[in-house]
């Protein structure tokens, strides 16, 4: 049986981090909709079934660049979520202001007073207070 399966697989997709978000999504939005609503029931039935099509796939260059789109994403939320959590186990140490010119994020410490704060980016200075 093993080696059937292994068979069957040689040359498919198989799976990746994509295909395990979709796969618990999936499970998720199956029990809420078998508790609350159809639509979320038959919306995880629909991405368990994408979900075994990728596995499945043949393709594998369209299901690598799935893949990477996904990780990409991935990568940008949780980045946006520790660097929040990095801000707040600073935020006694220090204050951020953003540059009004480029937008860039600065960082200065706290209790320095009014202080002329300079972007390394752009050059532009502007004052507030730390």
């Amino acid at each position: 049986m093993k080696g059937w399966f292994q068979r069957f697989m040689s040359g498919r997709y198989g799976f990746d981090r994509f295909g395990g978000f979709l796969s618990i999504t999936s499970l998720v939005l199956v029990l809420l909709g078998a508790l609350f609503s159809s639509v979320l029931y038959w919306l995880g039935l629909v991405m368990l079934g994408y979900c075994y099509f990728r596995i499945l796939s043949r393709n594998l260059n369209k299901r690598y660049q799935e893949n990477m789109k996904y990780l990409a994403l991935q990568s940008k939320v949780t980045g946006w979520f520790g660097m929040q959590r990095t801000r707040f186990a600073q935020r006694k140490q220090y204050r951020y202001f953003r540059c009004p010119q480029c937008h860039q994020q600065l960082r200065v410490p706290r209790g320095r007073g009014r202080i002329s704060i300079s972007c390394p980016k752009c050059g532009n200075q502007f004052i507030k207070k730390s």
